[in-house]
């Protein structure tokens, strides 16, 4: 199972980001554990400068905006 964290205030951008990542999980049959980060302190501490942020089993992916669906899914994969 893959631990995947999106960072975020708990924007509307982040719940997409949030849903996209569960969605993605689900067409390619992974299972997913995905926790919402909403503290200042520690969306810092994990490098990320712009929100949403995407890391997966502990490295960041992904820092501001939605991810590329296709982007989402290889980073998933791998």
């Amino acid at each position: 199972m893959k631990s995947i964290k999106v960072y975020g205030p708990g924007c509307k951008r982040c719940e997409t980001t949030a849903t996209l990542v569960r969605d993605a999980a689900r067409s390619l049959g992974l299972e997913v554990e995905v926790e919402k980060v909403t503290d200042p302190r520690a969306i810092a501490m994990a490098g990320v400068m712009s929100t949403p942020g995407i890391s997966i089993d502990g490295k960041l992916v992904h820092s501001g905006g939605l991810p590329d669906a296709q982007k989402l899914e290889g980073w998933l994969k791998a």
